[in-house]
C-alpha cells in the first residue's frame, strides 16, 4: 500500500513538474503600436494564425492612442518596461531608434529577403548597410471617384492632365457635385493629397527624389516647380469655403456623395467602404500625354522591428520572420484594405478598389514621398513647409515659384548634400 502510494506521489509530483516546465518554456511577446484601429485584426486574425504554428509563443497586441505613441514609448524604452516588439513609423523616427540602440538590427533575419531594396529604405541606414525593421505595408497615392457621378455625367476615367482638367469642368458645369474634395485649414492635406499625389509624374519618381538628395536637382528645377502649378489650377473645383475644410470635412463631403473626386490614397479604403452609399472607383495621377512612363507614390508607411532590449529576442525573431512572409502579407493586406504588402510575393486583393490601387504597380513606377528620407531632419523642417507652401499656393497667396523658391532656401540653410 506504501508503494503504491509512494509511486502514485511520485507519478502526480513528476506530472505536476512537467506541467510547471512547459509553463515556464511559455513566452509572451508584446507588441507597441499607434495602430489602435487595428486591434480587431491582430486579436482575430493575425495573432491567432502565428500562434497555431507556434505552440509555446503568446503575442499580446498593445497599442496606444495615435498622437501619444512617439512620447510613450520612447518613455517606456527608457524606462526598460517597452514591449518585446515595436512597430516602426517610416523613415527618421525609427531610425533615430536604431542609432540610440533601441532596435536590434535585421538585416540577417530570416525573411528578409523577401523584400526589394525599395521596400526596405524606409528602415534602412543612410549607408544601406542596416535593415532594422521588417516591412510591413505601404499606401498608395491616387484619386478616388464616384462612379455613379461619372456614369451619370458621362465622365470617362482621365488618364491624360487635358483629359483630368476637362472632367472636372464638366463636373463643375453640371453643378450637381463638388468637382473635388479638398480643403486647405489642415495643411498636410494639400501637400500629401496634392503635391505627393501629382510630383511623381514630374520629378520622375526615385530619379528625381534621389537626385534631391545628392544635390543634383533643386526645388527650384522646373520639374519640382510644376506640380505646384498644377495645385494652383485647382483651386476653382475645390467648392466654396474649401480654406477653411478640414481634412475630415472632405472625408465627409466625399463619402456623402456631394463631391465627385477625392485626391487622396489607398488608406481611406476600409473607412470608405463602410460609409460611401454609392460605387467608387480609382485611378492614378494622370500623366501629361498618352503612353508617357506614370510614377506613383507607394509609400512605405509601417514596419516592425525588435526592442534591443527583450528579454524574448529568439521568439521575437520567429515572430518578425512570420511577419515577412506571404502568409501574414495576404491575411494583413486583406484585412485592413489599402495598406498593400511590401513582400516580393505579389498578394490578390480581395476588396476591388484596393485591387485597383495595387494594380497601378504592374505599370507605374513606384516612389516615395520626397520629403521623408533625409531632407526633413534640420530647421526649417522641408516636409511641414512643403504643407505650408502647398496650402498657399492652392490658396493663391503665393505663386509656385515663390513656394519652390522658400522651399529650396529652407533646405540650403541646414542642408548640404554628401558629396
Amino acid at each position: 500500500m506504501k508503494t503504491k502510494l509512494f509511486t502514485a506521489l511520485l507519478l502526480g509530483s513528476s506530472v505536476l513538474g512537467a506541467a510547471g516546465t512547459a509553463h515556464a518554456q511559455d513566452v509572451t511577446l508584446n507588441i507597441e503600436s499607434w495602430r489602435n484601429d487595428d486591434l480587431a485584426i491582430w486579436q482575430e486574425k493575425l495573432i491567432p494564425a502565428f500562434e497555431a504554428k507556434n505552440p509555446g509563443i503568446k503575442v499580446v497586441f498593445s497599442p496606444s492612442a495615435p498622437t501619444e505613441y512617439d512620447a510613450a514609448l520612447g518613455a517606456k524604452l527608457q524606462a526598460g518596461s517597452a514591449g518585446d516588439l515595436i512597430t516602426c513609423r517610416p523613415f527618421d523616427k525609427s531610425l533615430d531608434l536604431y542609432n540610440k540602440k533601441n532596435l536590434a538590427d535585421l538585416t540577417t533575419l530570416p525573411g528578409m529577403e523577401n523584400f526589394s531594396d525599395v521596400a526596405k529604405a524606409a528602415w534602412t541606414t543612410d549607408d544601406g548597410k542596416a535593415n532594422f525593421c521588417v516591412p510591413m505595408a505601404s499606401v498608395i497615392h491616387g484619386f478616388i471617384y464616384n462612379k455613379d457621378a461619372f456614369d451619370k455625367l458621362g465622365i470617362k476615367v482621365p488618364q491624360t492632365r487635358d483629359e483630368f482638367f476637362a472632367a472636372l469642368d464638366k463636373i463643375k458645369a453640371d453643378g450637381t457635385y463638388v468637382p473635388m474634395a479638398m480643403g486647405t485649414k489642415d495643411l498636410w492635406e494639400a501637400a500629401t493629397m496634392g503635391y505627393q499625389n501629382i510630383g511623381p509624374n514630374y520629378w520622375k519618381g526615385e530619379e528625381g527624389r534621389l537626385a534631391l538628395i545628392k544635390g543634383e536637382q533643386k526645388l527650384t528645377d522646373a520639374d519640382w516647380v510644376a506640380p505646384y502649378a498644377e495645385l494652383a489650377k485647382w483651386k476653382p473645383y475645390l467648392g466654396d469655403g474649401f480654406e477653411a475644410q478640414t481634412y475630415p470635412d472632405s472625408q465627409n463631403l466625399f463619402t456623402l456623395g456631394r463631391a465627385a473626386i477625392y485626391p487622396s490614397g489607398s488608406w481611406e479604403i476600409s473607412v470608405f467602404n463602410t460609409q460611401a452609399q454609392f460605387k467608387m472607383g480609382a485611378f492614378p495621377p494622370p500623366v501629361e500625354k498618352a503612353g508617357d512612363t506614370c510614377y506613383i507614390s507607394d509609400h512605405n508607411d509601417i514596419g516592425m522591428g525588435l526592442n534591443a532590449a527583450s528579454k524574448n529576442a529568439d521568439a521575437a525573431k520567429k515572430f518578425l520572420t512570420w511577419v515577412a512572409s506571404p502568409e501574414f502579407a495576404t491575411i494583413y493586406a486583406n484585412a485592413l484594405p489599402g495598406f498593400f504588402s511590401l513582400n516580393s510575393s505579389p498578394v490578390k486583393m480581395e476588396d476591388p478598389l484596393a485591387q485597383e490601387f495595387v494594380s497601378w504597380r504592374e505599370k507605374c513606377k513606384p516612389t516615395i514621398r520626397s520629403t521623408y528620407q533625409i531632407l526633413s531632419r534640420g530647421t526649417p523642417n522641408l516636409e511641414n513647409e512643403t504643407w505650408v507652401e502647398s496650402a498657399n499656393v492652392i490658396n493663391g497667396t503665393d505663386t509656385p515659384e515663390a513656394a519652390a523658391k522658400k522651399l529650396q532656401d529652407g533646405l540650403d540653410a541646414w542642408y548640404k548634400p554628401a558629396k
